[in-house]
């Protein structure tokens, strides 16, 4: 091959590759519905139920997410309601399952995951230049069976998640999350099935997701979900000591 040819091959290979990974960013805005619909979508309800400690206790579940980055998940069981939400600033839990009942603030680094999951509930690969993701394609792996397209997802803050896509219908069935937490590399793969279509637009409604290497995985089972219902900020923040007071007569 001639030495001038090798060397734009060589020079075109990463546009390339970045031209495809775009294009599957699009192919996956498509598959969930469009952008238009996507961004029709300010609020999200999900409710059904949670399975943990492999599949032996069932709690109810409930997920409130509202843009641009505010998100609340209540899991019920026997009267107690375990919380954790995020208002775009500040995140906090309440645990009472490990006898916390009052609510605790999360670190910046514990409070990663939830604003991930507030910020890309409409889909990581949506809006991604808008939130300041790099996107790269890695060609295809192998997803039970299936050869998915990977895209690596590069945060602002450094973070990672590979995205996994049906190769038939561009949606993820997969992802896997790299976090830096306090100071040690944590991956969360989480797979998704079972898509249904809220205002015109897909989501998942199956997740199971867990450690890397591990058998102790969380499996969520959505049974209803609402878009644009009305979410008072309250909710999402952190409860003031006067309101704990009056919850707790």
């Amino acid at each position: 091959m001639h030495p001038v040819i090798a060397t734009l091959m060589v020079l075109a290979a990463p546009l390339a590759l970045g031209s495809t990974a775009e294009e599957l960013a699009a192919k996956n805005v498509a598959a969930r519905g469009g952008i238009e619909k996507l961004h029709a979508i300010q609020s999200l309800r999900l409710s059904g139920k949670v399975l943990v400690n492999g599949g032996t206790l069932e709690l109810g579940y409930l997920c409130v997410l509202k843009r641009p980055q505010s998100i609340r998940c209540d899991a019920s069981l026997q009267g107690l309601t375990e919380v954790e939400a995020y208002d775009g600033t500040q995140a906090w839990r309440i645990n009472p399952f490990q006898g916390r009942k009052d609510p605790e603030k999360l670190s910046a680094d514990d409070a990663k995951g939830l604003g991930e999951d507030a910020a890309d509930f409409a889909g990581t690969l949506v809006d991604y230049k808008a939130k300041g993701y790099t996107l790269d394609y890695l060609g295809t792996e192998d997803v039970d069976g299936t050869e998915a397209h990977k895209l690596r997802v590069t945060r602002p803050n450094g973070d990672i998640t590979y995205v996994y896509l049906d190769p038939d219908y561009f949606l993820e069935i997969r992802t896997i999350n790299r976090r830096i937490e306090h100071g040690v590399p944590n991956e969360t793969v989480s797979d998704y099935g079972d898509y249904e279509k809220v205002d015109g637009v897909y989501f998942p409604f199956a997740r199971e997701s867990g450690p890397r290497g591990s058998s102790d995985r969380q499996k969520v089972q959505f049974d209803k979900a609402e878009a644009n219902v009305s979410a008072d900020d309250a909710q999402f923040h952190f409860p003031a000591a006067s309101a704990r007071a009056v919850s707790a007569r």
